[in-house]
Protein backbone atom coordinates (compact mmCIF):
# COMPACT_ATOMS: atom_id res chain seq x y z
CA UNK A 1 0.00 0.00 0.00
CA UNK A 2 2.99 2.47 0.79
CA UNK A 3 4.42 1.75 -2.27
CA UNK A 4 0.76 2.61 -4.35
CA UNK A 5 0.54 5.33 -2.33
CA UNK A 6 4.42 6.96 -3.61
CA UNK A 7 3.32 6.24 -7.28
CA UNK A 8 0.09 7.17 -7.39
CA UNK A 9 0.29 10.41 -4.05
CA UNK A 10 -2.52 11.29 -1.73
CA UNK A 11 -5.03 11.79 -4.49
CA UNK A 12 -5.83 8.33 -4.61
CA UNK A 13 -6.85 5.80 -2.47
CA UNK A 14 -6.90 2.30 -2.12
CA UNK A 15 -10.01 0.40 -1.86
CA UNK A 16 -10.36 -3.36 -0.74
CA UNK A 17 -13.38 -4.84 -2.70
CA UNK A 18 -14.63 -8.49 -2.26
CA UNK A 19 -16.64 -10.50 -4.83
CA UNK A 20 -18.51 -12.64 -1.73
CA UNK A 21 -22.81 -12.17 -1.97
CA UNK A 22 -22.28 -9.94 -5.17
CA UNK A 23 -22.88 -12.71 -7.66
CA UNK A 24 -19.91 -12.38 -9.46
CA UNK A 25 -17.94 -15.51 -10.26
CA UNK A 26 -16.06 -17.23 -7.66
CA UNK A 27 -12.51 -16.64 -6.99
CA UNK A 28 -10.15 -19.32 -7.64
CA UNK A 29 -7.64 -20.73 -5.16
CA UNK A 30 -5.00 -18.41 -3.56
CA UNK A 31 -7.05 -15.39 -4.61
CA UNK A 32 -8.28 -13.29 -1.85
CA UNK A 33 -10.40 -9.56 -1.40
CA UNK A 34 -8.94 -7.10 -4.67
CA UNK A 35 -7.63 -3.58 -4.41
CA UNK A 36 -8.48 -0.88 -6.73
CA UNK A 37 -7.19 2.84 -6.94
CA UNK A 38 -10.46 4.89 -6.42
CA UNK A 39 -9.95 9.02 -6.64
CA UNK A 40 -10.70 10.93 -3.79
CA UNK A 41 -12.86 13.35 -3.25
CA UNK A 42 -11.43 16.68 -2.88
CA UNK A 43 -12.94 18.73 -0.21
CA UNK A 44 -13.11 22.17 -0.27
CA UNK A 45 -11.21 24.10 2.22
CA UNK A 46 -13.43 26.45 4.94
CA UNK A 47 -9.91 28.49 4.66
CA UNK A 48 -7.75 29.00 1.75
CA UNK A 49 -4.07 29.21 2.78
CA UNK A 50 -4.08 32.46 2.03
CA UNK A 51 -6.75 33.56 4.87
CA UNK A 52 -9.39 33.61 2.44
CA UNK A 53 -12.70 32.27 3.94
CA UNK A 54 -14.53 30.46 1.52
CA UNK A 55 -17.94 31.08 3.19
CA UNK A 56 -20.59 32.71 0.90
CA UNK A 57 -23.58 34.99 2.30
CA UNK A 58 -26.66 34.34 0.23
CA UNK A 59 -30.51 35.16 0.78
CA UNK A 60 -29.58 38.83 2.06
CA UNK A 61 -31.95 40.21 0.22
CA UNK A 62 -30.64 43.25 -1.41
CA UNK A 63 -27.29 42.85 -2.04
CA UNK A 64 -26.66 44.50 -4.75
CA UNK A 65 -28.09 47.92 -3.10
CA UNK A 66 -25.72 47.47 -0.29
CA UNK A 67 -22.69 47.41 -2.41
CA UNK A 68 -23.59 50.08 -3.71
CA UNK A 69 -24.66 52.06 -1.07
CA UNK A 70 -20.49 51.97 -0.63
CA UNK A 71 -19.16 52.15 -4.08
CA UNK A 72 -15.65 53.30 -3.00
CA UNK A 73 -14.84 50.15 -1.20
CA UNK A 74 -16.44 48.31 -3.56
CA UNK A 75 -14.24 49.23 -6.52
CA UNK A 76 -11.27 49.30 -4.01
CA UNK A 77 -12.02 45.19 -3.71
CA UNK A 78 -12.61 44.56 -6.98
CA UNK A 79 -10.24 42.82 -8.89
CA UNK A 80 -7.43 44.45 -11.10
CA UNK A 81 -9.07 43.77 -14.41
CA UNK A 82 -12.44 44.99 -13.09
CA UNK A 83 -10.83 48.04 -11.93
CA UNK A 84 -8.53 49.09 -15.13
CA UNK A 85 -11.57 47.78 -16.89
CA UNK A 86 -13.95 50.83 -15.15
CA UNK A 87 -10.66 53.23 -14.78
CA UNK A 88 -10.13 53.20 -19.12
CA UNK A 89 -14.51 53.48 -19.18
CA UNK A 90 -15.08 56.34 -16.75
CA UNK A 91 -12.56 58.18 -18.76
CA UNK A 92 -13.17 57.30 -22.14
CA UNK A 93 -17.13 57.96 -21.86
CA UNK A 94 -16.42 61.58 -19.91
CA UNK A 95 -14.11 62.76 -22.32
CA UNK A 96 -16.46 61.42 -25.41
CA UNK A 97 -19.11 63.52 -23.10
CA UNK A 98 -17.31 66.94 -22.85
CA UNK A 99 -15.94 66.33 -26.35
CA UNK A 100 -19.55 66.34 -27.34
CA UNK A 101 -20.70 69.33 -25.27
CA UNK A 102 -17.70 71.64 -26.94
CA UNK A 103 -19.50 70.08 -30.76
CA UNK A 104 -22.54 70.68 -29.68
CA UNK A 105 -22.19 74.68 -28.70
CA UNK A 106 -19.70 75.16 -32.44
CA UNK A 107 -22.82 73.76 -34.03
CA UNK A 108 -25.48 75.49 -32.64
CA UNK A 109 -23.64 78.60 -32.90
CA UNK A 110 -22.58 77.81 -36.34
CA UNK A 111 -18.91 77.85 -35.91
CA UNK A 112 -18.00 74.67 -37.53
CA UNK A 113 -19.45 76.65 -41.04
CA UNK A 114 -17.90 80.14 -40.42
CA UNK A 115 -14.35 79.21 -38.88
CA UNK A 116 -12.72 79.99 -42.01
CA UNK A 117 -14.03 83.56 -41.86
CA UNK A 118 -11.62 85.98 -41.44
CA UNK A 119 -13.84 88.57 -39.48
CA UNK A 120 -16.05 86.33 -37.60
CA UNK A 121 -15.32 85.30 -33.66
CA UNK A 122 -16.02 81.86 -32.69
CA UNK A 123 -16.30 80.74 -29.21
CA UNK A 124 -12.99 78.27 -29.56
CA UNK A 125 -11.25 79.29 -32.50
CA UNK A 126 -9.91 76.46 -34.68
CA UNK A 127 -12.48 73.93 -34.07
CA UNK A 128 -13.94 72.65 -37.16
CA UNK A 129 -15.02 69.30 -36.08
CA UNK A 130 -16.15 66.75 -33.51
CA UNK A 131 -12.11 65.24 -33.82
CA UNK A 132 -10.95 69.04 -33.41
CA UNK A 133 -13.09 69.45 -30.51
CA UNK A 134 -12.20 66.55 -29.02
CA UNK A 135 -8.76 67.32 -29.29
CA UNK A 136 -9.67 70.87 -27.56
CA UNK A 137 -10.97 69.31 -24.65
CA UNK A 138 -7.73 66.67 -24.40
CA UNK A 139 -5.79 70.33 -24.39
CA UNK A 140 -7.89 71.84 -21.75
CA UNK A 141 -8.41 68.99 -19.56
CA UNK A 142 -4.30 67.40 -19.56
CA UNK A 143 -3.47 71.35 -19.17
CA UNK A 144 -1.54 70.96 -22.25
CA UNK A 145 -1.89 74.22 -23.94
CA UNK A 146 -0.75 74.01 -27.29
CA UNK A 147 -2.10 77.73 -28.17
CA UNK A 148 -3.60 76.59 -31.18
CA UNK A 149 -7.62 76.03 -29.70
CA UNK A 150 -8.56 78.46 -27.06
CA UNK A 151 -12.43 79.79 -26.19
CA UNK A 152 -12.62 83.90 -26.84
CA UNK A 153 -14.63 86.04 -24.80
CA UNK A 154 -17.22 86.11 -27.07
CA UNK A 155 -18.67 82.74 -25.97
CA UNK A 156 -20.85 82.71 -22.39
CA UNK A 157 -21.78 79.53 -22.83
CA UNK A 158 -18.29 77.87 -23.33
CA UNK A 159 -16.79 79.46 -19.97
CA UNK A 160 -19.46 77.80 -18.27
CA UNK A 161 -18.87 74.55 -19.59
CA UNK A 162 -15.09 75.00 -19.00
CA UNK A 163 -16.02 75.73 -15.43
CA UNK A 164 -18.63 72.39 -14.87
CA UNK A 165 -15.57 70.74 -16.85
CA UNK A 166 -12.69 71.61 -14.30
CA UNK A 167 -15.18 70.71 -11.48
CA UNK A 168 -16.04 67.19 -13.40
CA UNK A 169 -12.39 66.40 -14.09
CA UNK A 170 -11.50 67.39 -10.59
CA UNK A 171 -14.05 64.82 -9.14
CA UNK A 172 -12.94 62.06 -11.47
CA UNK A 173 -9.37 62.41 -10.75
CA UNK A 174 -9.78 62.43 -6.88
CA UNK A 175 -12.63 59.74 -7.11
CA UNK A 176 -10.39 57.20 -9.96
CA UNK A 177 -6.83 57.98 -8.60
CA UNK A 178 -7.60 57.58 -5.37
CA UNK A 179 -9.21 54.18 -5.60
CA UNK A 180 -5.99 53.30 -7.26
CA UNK A 181 -3.62 54.69 -4.89
CA UNK A 182 -5.55 52.69 -2.11
CA UNK A 183 -5.82 49.39 -4.25
CA UNK A 184 -2.04 49.51 -4.45
CA UNK A 185 -1.43 50.15 -1.48
CA UNK A 186 -2.76 47.46 0.00
CA UNK A 187 -0.49 44.44 1.26
CA UNK A 188 -3.06 41.74 0.13
CA UNK A 189 -0.06 39.96 -1.38
CA UNK A 190 2.31 39.85 1.62
CA UNK A 191 0.44 36.40 2.83
CA UNK A 192 2.49 34.71 -0.09
CA UNK A 193 5.44 35.16 1.49
CA UNK A 194 4.39 33.85 4.51
CA UNK A 195 4.53 29.93 5.28
CA UNK A 196 2.57 27.78 7.40
CA UNK A 197 3.39 23.76 8.17
CA UNK A 198 1.85 21.73 6.11
CA UNK A 199 0.15 19.72 9.06
CA UNK A 200 -0.94 20.53 12.15
CA UNK A 201 -0.64 18.23 16.04
CA UNK A 202 -2.05 18.30 19.23
CA UNK A 203 0.08 17.52 21.68
CA UNK A 204 0.40 17.75 25.49
CA UNK A 205 1.44 22.31 26.27
CA UNK A 206 1.61 22.88 30.36
CA UNK A 207 -1.05 19.68 31.05
CA UNK A 208 -3.61 21.03 28.45
CA UNK A 209 -4.33 19.07 24.67
CA UNK A 210 -2.69 22.33 22.14
CA UNK A 211 -3.30 22.41 18.55
CA UNK A 212 0.22 23.85 17.19
CA UNK A 213 1.54 24.85 13.82
CA UNK A 214 3.85 26.68 12.76
CA UNK A 215 4.45 29.96 10.59
CA UNK A 216 7.85 31.37 8.96
CA UNK A 217 8.11 35.00 7.11
CA UNK A 218 10.53 34.11 3.44
CA UNK A 219 11.22 38.37 3.84
CA UNK A 220 14.18 39.85 5.48
CA UNK A 221 11.70 42.71 6.66
CA UNK A 222 10.62 42.10 10.32
CA UNK A 223 6.38 41.99 11.02
CA UNK A 224 5.60 44.60 13.86
CA UNK A 225 2.64 44.01 16.20
CA UNK A 226 1.83 40.85 14.16
CA UNK A 227 -1.68 39.17 14.83
CA UNK A 228 -2.69 35.89 14.00
CA UNK A 229 -6.40 34.71 14.17
CA UNK A 230 -6.92 31.00 13.57
CA UNK A 231 -10.73 28.99 12.92
CA UNK A 232 -11.28 25.84 14.26
CA UNK A 233 -13.79 24.00 12.85
CA UNK A 234 -15.45 21.45 14.17
CA UNK A 235 -17.40 18.53 13.19
CA UNK A 236 -19.59 16.32 15.25
CA UNK A 237 -20.19 12.61 14.22
CA UNK A 238 -23.91 12.02 13.90
CA UNK A 239 -25.59 8.38 14.71
CA UNK A 240 -27.65 7.33 11.96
Amino acid sequence: MSALRRKFGDDYQVVTTSSSGSGLQPQGPGQGPQQQLVPKKKRQRFVDKNGRCNVQHGNLGSETSRYLSDLFTTLVDLKWRWNLFIFILTYTVAWLFMASMWWVIAYTRGDLNKAHVGNYTPCVANVYNFPSAFLFFIETEATIGYGYRYITDKCPEGIILFLFQSILGSIVDAFLIGCMFIKMSQPKKRAETLMFSEHAVISMRDGKLTLMFRVGNLRNSHMVSAQIRCKLLKVDSLCL
